[in-house]
């Protein structure tokens, strides 16, 4: 970790920023939580030193330019094809670590047939997917993951079931695939939240060179941009309204894990 010192309103402030991220100011809006997934997902890259030894895909979408930020090995994708080409990538590369970074527009609705085969095939990548309900980058339209009611660009009087369909639960539905071996689901809107996300990302890459199969992390993530409300207050909305109906915590995990985390919860009671 490198330390990076800036005064606020008289007060030093120190950060702490991982050698496998730039130093490129990131073009994220305030509050988003793409640039506090990139960091802790770098964390892990250099806590691990494999920064040498991993290869990151991501496809169009808010994330577009994350190749600026990663201090990785990066490819660009083709909208919705980030899954079909960190294939790819694994198959001529296997004792690389790949992942996919794709974002709900991409991944749940014109990448919803390739995220779906690659699962299926059990490719053993790691596949990160972030869900804010909305089209972030084009102009915040309703996404396949938007909420009933929920007001975008396209939706303007709320998301109607009988017009658009009802919100698209992808990662419940992979979760089913046999190729499927791990599959959580988390958020990074609080400190804790970080820490899980955190666990989660280093467990997937250890799964990974075991040669597992597919794992998969849902991060429900905050758009103020989007949503059209302030940073504070879309974590008030992630809380209230987002967890609700995208619950966070493991939703499928191998059966050794769940004989640690029972084993763990007998321990919390006592």
């Amino acid at each position: 970790m490198s330390n990076k010192t800036q005064e606020i309103e008289g007060m030093e402030v120190v950060y702490q920023r991982p050698s496998t991220l730039t130093d490129a100011v990131m073009h994220y809006c305030p509050g988003c939580g793409h640039s506090v997934v990139h960091k802790v997902l770098m964390e892990v890259v250099e806590e691990l030193g494999i920064q040498s030894d991993i290869i990151g895909v991501a496809p169009v979408g808010c994330s577009v330019l994350a190749y600026h930020y990663m201090n990785i090995d990066m490819q660009e994708a083709a909208h919705g094809r980030a899954s079909a080409v960190a294939t790819g990538i694994k198959r001529v590369l296997p004792d690389k670590y790949v992942f996919s970074y794709q974002g709900d527009g991409d991944l749940a609705a014109i990448g919803t047939a390739e995220t779906i085969h690659t699962i299926n095939r059990g490719e053993n990548i790691l596949i990160i997917f972030i869900n804010n309900a909305i089209y972030g980058m084009t102009g915040g339209q309703c996404a396949p993951t938007t909420l009933l009611g929920q007001v975008t660009s396209t939706t303007p009087y709320g998301r109607k079931a009988e017009d658009i369909g009802f919100p698209l639960n992808i990662t419940n539905m992979i979760s089913t695939l046999p190729g499927a071996y791990y599959v959580t689901r988390q958020s990074v809107h609080t400190a804790n939240a970080v820490r899980k996300f955190k666990k989660a990302v280093k467990a997937s890459f250890e799964y990974q060179k075991q040669k597992k199969g597919t794992c998969f992390i849902e991060v429900v993530s905050n758009c103020p941009s989007g949503w059209k409300l302030t940073p504070k207050e879309t974590v008030e909305y992630l809380d209230t309204v987002m967890l609700p109906h995208y619950p966070v915590g493991d939703i499928k995990v191998p059966e050794t894990e769940k004989a640690v985390k029972a084993a763990e919860a007998i321990l919390e009671e006592v």
